[in-house]
């Protein structure tokens, strides 16, 4: 009975340890740019898009296909940047457990 407490204990601190990395990675605060700079997005923990900033040199009528583009292009930069600090919090938070049961493989 003890293995099986102590398994239980583990899952109770995984748990834990994978809800406190979910709220970390709520918080975080990433910004993706594009065009060297000219264009910078920022997207919350949550996939929200909190921020856009346009270099004023690209506000020409004739610029807008190349603003549409750079936008897009800073948005998937921080989208990427947004995955990788999640799963290096969420990997941070499971990594003590990786050996919880032979097997045992988490989610991500």
């Amino acid at each position: 009975m003890t293995d099986i407490s102590r398994l239980m204990r583990q899952a109770q601190e995984m748990q834990e340890k994978i809800a406190a990395a979910q709220q970390e990675v709520e918080a975080l605060r990433v910004e993706g740019a594009a065009g060297g700079g000219l264009v910078r997005v920022t997207l919350t923990g949550k996939h929200i898009l909190a921020a856009i900033a346009i270099d004023p040199s690209l506000m020409k009528a004739e610029e807008a296909e190349l603003v549409e583009d750079l936008v897009k292009a800073a948005h998937e930069d921080a989208r990427k940047k947004l995955e990788d600090a999640q799963g290096a919090a969420i990997q941070t938070a499971t990594s003590q457990f990786s050996g919880m049961l032979p097997g045992f493989k988490l989610p991500f």
